[in-house]
């Protein structure tokens, strides 16, 4: 079947914004529970995939690409299943321009299906923190994970903005291109290459975040994991959680799906 143009695609944006706006509160919090589910157990997975590998610097780089090539499957899941990914509805800011829905109807969109995005992570935290699997590899994916999250909490507030504008923007392409194809592994190719250059490349997604900092957090309660690798765990708190990084991320996330995305392609095809 022929993909659909740039131009189509963008029309397609603008027509299923109408639905996410109307939705009730109770089916936009719970698909957003599945899609934050959904990111969740593709960054544990990509986790669990790499970390003896990343865990040495002399094999970093490798280890990068093997994230990348497991983490996407969440998103995968998100659009294949049907879920709300705050991240991927910053292209509902096409309907706003269109005039399909009104600013605020977006927004309270973003706001339900942020929370439970936060929601459907934090409870994947919880079951992933229960089943023991942070003991993996003699404890070693325990420490990474601590090592993860600290190192997300520890980042400028400039510099997690910068990190959240490129994620974004590659996230948004790939719901863009998975939109335009007809097919499933038109979708599943498309998602799959954009999500796993945004995974190599180090960039900062707010959802994401909602697992591997809270795992993080978690993990270093228990101090075997924390001496593994002689890690600093300072940062690791709420404020380096939902200030640090969380804030100014999401700030990034916004821009970078809604301007350099959204707003763009509405501009250069209508």
């Amino acid at each position: 079947m022929t993909a659909l143009t740039p131009r189509e695609i963008m029309i397609k944006q603008s027509e299923g914004s109408v639905a996410k706006a109307t939705g009730s509160f109770g089916k936009l919090f719970v698909l957003g529970m599945m899609a934050g589910a959904f990111i969740a157990l593709g960054a544990q997975a990509s986790l669990m995939a790499s970390f003896n590998l990343t865990s040495d610097p002399s094999t970093f780089g490798i280890g990068k690409v093997v994230m990348g090539a497991v983490f996407p499957v969440g998103l995968m899941m998100v659009v294949l299943c049907g879920a709300e990914l705050f991240t991927g509805n910053c292209l509902m800011i096409i309907g706003t321009l269109d005039k399909r829905i009104k600013m605020s109807q977006m927004l309270r969109n973003w706001g339900i299906v942020y929370v439970g995005n936060l929601a459907g992570s934090l409870f994947v935290v919880v079951c992933i923190a229960y089943s023991g699997l942070w003991d993996s590899g003699a404890g070693l994916l325990g420490a990474m994970t601590v090592k993860t999250a600290a190192g997300k909490c520890s980042l400028s507030f400039g510099r997690a903005v910068v990190l959240g504008i490129f994620c974004n923007f590659l996230v948004c392409l790939a719901v863009w291109m998975a939109a335009g194809s007809q097919e499933t592994i038109g979708k599943i190719f498309a998602i799959w290459f954009c999500i796993g250059l945004f995974i190599v490349s180090g960039f900062e997604h707010s959802v994401a975040n909602m697992y591997f900092i809270p795992a993080g957090m978690i993990a270093a309660g228990n101090d075997a994991y924390v001496s593994l690798l002689g890690l600093d765990t300072a940062s690791l708190n709420l404020f380096g959680f939902l200030i640090k990084n969380l804030l100014p991320v999401t700030i990034g996330n916004i821009i970078g799906g809604s301007f350099f995305v959204g707003a763009v392609y509405r501009w250069c095809y209508k």
